[in-house]
């Protein structure tokens, strides 16, 4: 797949110096602390009662989005990243088909590699509401793939997850030519996102009839490591988080809503890959070994028993898991970064991916800075 000329560069001028996956001393959360326009995220999916309201909301977040990317502290250059924008993953032009690259140009590459995939539902926001979490990466010493796709419920599933797999492929064609390093590849995606990326995953590792699946899989490329924070991993039975523990009328309505938007028009059986977390249940071992996953989540979140679920499913088996669960928090915690808990969330994230991702940049030593 070729992609078109970058319609924007935001260049980050600065010396060259030794490169490593964080750098000394470094703050992960720093760029996020005065522009976490994420952080309403949670709170506004309240209002969603209505495709109206939803549309509402969507416009509302991406312009919060897009006044926070204006602030001074959230620009680029400051913190030694490039970003090159609206890149085709795909042939078909569509704005949805594209992404951006964050790239910490001030340390030499390769870079791992970050994939990632934003929440909202199936049916809400884009990259450009997500452009924190690909800075936070970059300015860490990766490169990162900050993916748009196709929304719901417009485009119900398959659709999502097969424009998740189209800008994997992409990705790995792709990476290495602008300075990734494929042997340290990780995917990552919050909520909605954190659902396609670990159905990604088990298309990586797991021979699958569909089309989509197939292809990813004979890539023959499993990400080194999955980051599903806070995720809904099992669409088509939203009724059971309400059957488990009694939660607010408004959020029995939202979790109903993103099942039916997700699936609208999806027979019984062929909605699979929409409830990854049943597929790891089974306990079928994969055909290949699957990532090691970090898994975030509040304790207050209303999805958090799927993230307990995984935990149980990946240790039977044998794939490295780290849960965590952080006290008393709500959903998409961590992007509320001026939070002593959210900054310990991405401190842990780096920590695991220093861990796992083998990096001849980053020493033990090294992968210590990164989760202090």
């Amino acid at each position: 797949m070729k992609s078109r000329v970058p319609a924007q560069r935001e260049p980050a001028p600065g010396p060259a110096r030794p490169g490593r996956l964080a750098d000394r001393g470094a703050d992960p959360a720093a760029p996020l602390r005065h522009a976490g326009v994420l952080a309403t995220l949670g709170r506004a999916r309240g209002a969603f009662r209505s495709s109206s309201r939803l549309e509402m909301a969507d416009a509302v977040l991406r312009a919060l989005a897009t006044a926070g990317r204006m602030a001074p502290v959230a620009r680029p250059a400051r913190h030694n990243v490039e970003v090159l924008r609206d890149i085709s993953y795909t042939d078909s032009r569509l704005r949805d088909h594209t992404l951006d690259i964050y790239r910490p140009v001030s340390q030499p590459g390769p870079w791992p590699v970050i994939m990632y995939v934003h929440g909202g539902g199936f049916s809400l926001l884009s990259k450009e509401t997500h452009w924190i979490m690909g800075l936070c990466f970059a300015r860490m010493g990766f490169i990162v793939f900050n993916i748009s796709y196709r929304l719901a419920p417009r485009h119900p599933f398959p659709t999502p997850l097969e424009d998740t797999c189209a800008a994997y492929e992409w990705v790995n064609e792709n990476a290495e030519r602008f300075g990734g390093d494929l042997e340290r590849l990780a995917v990552a995606g919050e909520s909605a996102g954190a659902n396609l990326i670990t159905a990604l995953s088990v298309a990586t590792c797991y021979p699958r009839p569909e089309p989509f699946a197939r292809r990813v899989y004979e890539l023959g490329r499993v990400p080194k490591v999955a980051l599903p924070a806070c995720g809904i991993l099992q669409v088509s039975d939203a009724g059971r988080f309400g059957r488990r523990r009694r939660l607010p009328t408004w959020v029995d309505a939202v979790l109903t809503n993103v099942s039916r938007a997700y699936l609208t028009g999806v027979p019984d059986g062929g909605h699979a890959l929409a409830d990854p977390l049943v597929i790891l249940e089974e306990g079928e071992p994969p055909a290949r070994p699957l990532p090691a996953f970090f898994a975030p989540v509040g304790t207050r979140d209303p999805l958090l028993d799927d993230t307990r679920r995984l935990e149980r499913a990946l240790r039977r088996l044998g794939v490295p898991c780290a849960a965590r669960f952080f006290h008393r928090e709500l959903h998409a915690f961590h992007a509320l970064v001026w939070r002593e808990s959210a900054r310990r969330c991405w401190s842990e994230t780096f920590g695991f991916l220093a861990r796992h991702l083998d990096s001849p940049r980053a020493s033990s030593g090294e992968a210590a800075h990164c989760a202090a």
